[in-house]
């Protein structure tokens, strides 16, 4: 027994437990195993100690594992379990196998008694009902042991509560063929049997039989009756047997417990109160059981003030024990949700009168508060029974588990789940669940996928969220082996896991460039009807365009179809693409062209997927045919149609055909921004910018501005070409229709003045012959001092202002401003990295290879080598120059 003062001291700790949030680990293994602890600051420090040092967590971890481990083997009834574990492997087809079961229990030595069996059947009852009818089976068959009435009530209302009537009404038809049965009056079992069953027709029946042969029950097998007839609402039945009850001097306290249930059952829950005042008064002798009746009856009324007095009332008579009213009012308050009601009841009980609830009872607290995540109270309670010396059952010991769960400790719980043989416990489908949701997150995911396999082999299969979350875990860390292992346990014991675990499954055997095994999971899921998800087909159309199987993809996408899942353009590129890259590519495209117009109605979106997937493919030719086919089968192309075709020719340096495809255009529609601005860009990453100019010129004179995207793409070819006067032409032309400088074109700029001298230098000899604006003045001064024409001593925040009221600032500015300090001032080149970073900007291979390569040429080899380190834990690589410097 844990000493008084040791346990306050303890408990003390214990309730402490969460308010250490991130240390919680260390916290419950000091609290719950070690009593040298004697105030929360000597907690903490110690804390503090062991965040250093990893092996005394591992230590205290093992400490709070053994403490519990020598709680759990208190059990008492560990001997239950043998017999169970015997009666589980008896294989009910196997005549060898039941006389191997025989055998096994008979050389356990069991002193059969009624006792005995009662207490078997009650442990088992919840369990396993089956091995409950195999040990009855045995206990009958043997010789020095007869069943008697109690032994058959109890085995019929485990049959009934399993709900196998039909076994029940069975085993009572059958029954005389056992030799054990002649032991016991032929109509009493029957009665007692048909009414356990929920068939008390039968049994009055049955008795009516008996009492016309002059037969009758025993008073057992009356109460039986009687109750069965409460429990089935046959009131007026109930009266008449009460009577007969009576008139045979049967009536006792059970007879007057079940005559309350039957007042309760209907309602009259005054009347059954006054009847325990009036016996109480007339000094008739109560029983717990009739208290109890009346206290849950009335709870489930919501009339627990009326409770509360009641209690009063009968403990301040002291003629009946309270022990089982207060178990019964505690567990109707928590399931109410009164839980704080409850716990100071409790506490009350405990200080004034001694209470201690068995462990049922505290199960109940401890559930709910598990339930709530009141993890401290749970704690304390878990203390609290270790104190008492209460012995857990198998219910104490699954809530345990589950706390460790919860309060992050699962390498304990994962340690008593692993340990259960030793003192029996049998983890129930909840513990599983916990166990696996927790190993997930704690990176522990080869754990719970055995937890997982055990918990099925037990019977317990987890919910599909717990299944879910384990192969979604699986998936994303590339366990691909156990995730299939897993998905076959599944369809094993018929456990269809979600079209999400699937789907998941499939895209990450495509991310792993097993395509292949991806599409065989898709076919068992279309097998039995389960819906396949978009991103799913979109996982499966790419592998097999990564692996050269067009013909799959376009199988899967006209499937994807279907299912009334619309493919994006981009998806179909990806088709036909890959159908453009195999043999007899044509007939591959035409056959996939002519299955979607026969599909759907021939709309201009269906010809301009397969003319941007044409172009993409570099096969102008198809494109061409499918603009055919559009005007032949009478679908006028539309603008997109036209500019998808121009680009199909642009892509593939057709120009002779872009250029006489545009000049049809001129004859059937009006050219518009749309279109001109399709041939600018063409061209100029055609790297023909000199048609390029032209047809902007075209646009100019036609009154059509040109999209800033045409400007970007034209100053950054022309920059390229070195063709400076008409770059600085352009930007003159921006500044005087009020448009602005963007930061792409500033960028090329500053990039080319860090190059060449002969971009700023182009640009003075022109300053007079173009009334610049103020900001196309600052930039030219700009080009200056990034080509090192113009020199300043100005401050970096100066450096980002000017360039700041010329165009706005990206991270590919500052890598700029950083080629240029790592150039001319290392030091504060490397201070403006640490400045790039504070300004919520992500330094990428570019900002790192800049200063690497400036701390190299400054001679800082030693920096430049921890940047690369850095680098290398950012997943960035270094370039080939810099990882020659390095």
């Amino acid at each position: 027994m844990v000493s008084l003062k040791h346990a306050n001291k303890t408990r003390a700790l214990v309730s402490q437990i969460l308010i250490f949030n991130n240390n919680i680990n260390i916290l419950s293994v000091t609290c719950l195993t070690n009593p040298r602890f004697y105030s929360i600051t000597q907690a903490v420090q110690q804390i503090e100690d062991d965040n250093n040092n990893t092996t005394n967590t591992d230590i205290r971890a093992k400490d709070v594992v053994l403490s519990f481990k020598e709680w759990f083997k208190t059990r008492n009834d560990v001997i239950f379990d043998r017999i169970f574990d015997i009666l589980r492997s008896q294989d009910e087809d196997d005549h060898g196998s039941r006389e191997s079961s025989d055998l096994q229990l008979s050389q356990m030595g069991l002193r059969l008694t009624e006792s005995l069996v009662l207490d078997v059947l009650a442990y088992g009852k919840n369990k396993d009902v089956l091995s409950c009818l195999k040990f009855f089976d045995w206990a009958g068959r043997q010789r020095h042991f007869h069943h008697t009435r109690a032994t058959f009530h109890a085995i019929f209302k485990i049959l009934s509560k399993a709900k196998l009537m039909s076994l029940t009404i069975d085993f009572l038809e059958n029954y005389m063929k056992h030799s054990y049965v002649h032991r016991v009056r032929f109509y009493d079992t029957l009665v007692m049997g048909y009414a356990v069953s929920g068939k008390p027709d039968i049994a009055l029946q049955l008795f009516g039989r008996m009492r016309f042969q002059g037969l009758d029950l025993y008073d057992f097998t009356y109460h039986v009756l009687l109750n069965a007839l409460v429990e089935e609402s046959c009131f007026d039945a109930v009266e008449v047997i009460a009577k007969q009850i009576s008139m045979r001097g049967f009536e006792n306290d059970v007879t007057r417990s079940i005559l309350v249930k039957s007042m309760c059952k209907q309602g009259q829950l005054d009347e059954a109160e006054g009847y325990l005042r009036r016996l109480a008064s007339d000094g008739m002798v109560l029983s717990e059981q009739m208290v109890s009746v009346l206290v849950g009856a009335l709870c489930k009324s919501n009339r627990f003030e009326q409770v509360g007095r009641l209690l009063e009332h009968f403990r301040e008579l002291g003629i009946v024990s309270m022990e089982h009213p207060y178990g019964v009012w505690l567990r109707e308050l928590v399931r109410d949700g009164k839980l704080d009601v409850a716990l100071e009841f409790l506490k009350s009980k405990k200080s004034l009168e001694g209470y201690v609830p068995d462990v049922s009872r505290y199960n109940v607290f401890l559930c709910r508060l598990l339930k709530e995540n009141r993890l401290r109270e749970a704690c304390d309670l878990l203390m609290e029974m270790k104190e008492e010396e209460i012995c857990p059952d198998t219910v104490t010991m699954n809530a345990t588990l589950c706390f460790f769960c919860k309060v992050g400790m699962v390498e304990v719980a994962l340690e008593l789940y692993n340990s259960r043989l030793e003192f029996g416990l049998s983890p129930n489908g909840l513990v599983g669940k916990y166990l696996i949701n927790t190993l997930c997150r704690k990176g522990g995911s080869d754990e719970a996928y055995h937890v997982l396999k055990t918990c099925i082999a037990q019977g317990f299969v987890p919910g599909r969220k717990t299944f879910s979350f384990l192969a979604n875990t699986l998936c994303r860390e590339r366990k691909l082996d156990k995730m299939k292992e897993l998905v076959s346990v599944a369809v094993m014991h018929k456990f269809i896991p979600s079209g999400n675990t699937f789907d998941n499954f499939i895209s990450a055997l495509c991310r792993a460039r097993k395509v292949e095994d991806g599409y065989l999971i898709y076919g068992e899921l279309k097998r039995i009807n389960k819906a396949t998800q978009k991103n799913t087909y979109y996982s499966l159309i790419d592998g097999f365009t990564q692996s050269n199987r067009g013909d799959i993809a376009a199988r899967l996408l006209i499937e994807m179809q279907e299912k009334g899942l619309t493919p994006t353009r981009n998806l179909f590129k990806a088709v036909i693409r890959c159908l453009c890259h195999m043999e007899n590519a044509e007939n591959q495209f035409d056959k996939l062209l002519q299955m979607q117009l026969s599909r759907h109605e021939p709309s201009c979106q269906i010809y301009n997927f397969f003319l941007y997937g044409a172009g993409h493919s570099k096969k102008p030719e198809l494109a061409r045919k499918v603009y055919e086919i559009m005007w032949r089968d009478g679908t006028e192309p539309n603008l997109s149609s036209d500019i998808l075709m121009l680009q199909s020719y642009m892509k593939n340096e057709k120009f002779s055909e872009a250029l006489n495809f545009f000049a049809d255009l001129r004859s059937r529609r009006k050219i518009g921004r749309k279109l001109y601005n399709t041939m600018v860009v063409g061209l100029c990453k055609a790297n023909r910018p000199d048609i390029a100019i032209e047809f902007l010129k075209e646009m100019r004179i036609n009154g059509i501005f040109p999209s800033m995207e045409c400007y970007e793409v034209l100053i950054q070819q022309l920059c390229l070409t070195g063709e400076y006067e008409i770059v600085i032409n352009l930007i003159n032309d921006l500044g005087k229709v009020g448009r602005h400088v963007t930061t792409f074109i500033g960028n090329v700029l500053l990039l080319h003045s860090l190059k060449t001298k002969e971009l700023y230098e182009t640009w003075i000899q022109l300053r007079d012959a173009h009334n610049e604006t103020s900001t196309v003045s600052l930039l030219r001064q700009l080009i200056g001092v990034f080509a090192g024409c113009i020199g300043v001593n100005q401050h970096l925040d100066d450096w980002e202002e000017m360039i700041g009221r010329c165009f706005p600032l990206d991270l590919y500015t500052y890598n700029m401003l950083l080629r240029k300090l790592s150039i001319s001032d290392i030091n504060h080149a490397c201070e403006f990295f640490n400045r790039i970073c504070l300004k919520g900007f992500e330094p990428n291979r570019w900002t790192y290879d800049i200063l690497v390569q400036g701390l190299s040429n400054h001679g800082r080899t030693a920096q430049a080598k921890r940047l690369v380190e850095e680098m290398f834990q950012k997943g960035l690589d270094p370039t080939q120059r810099t990882k020659l410097l390095i």
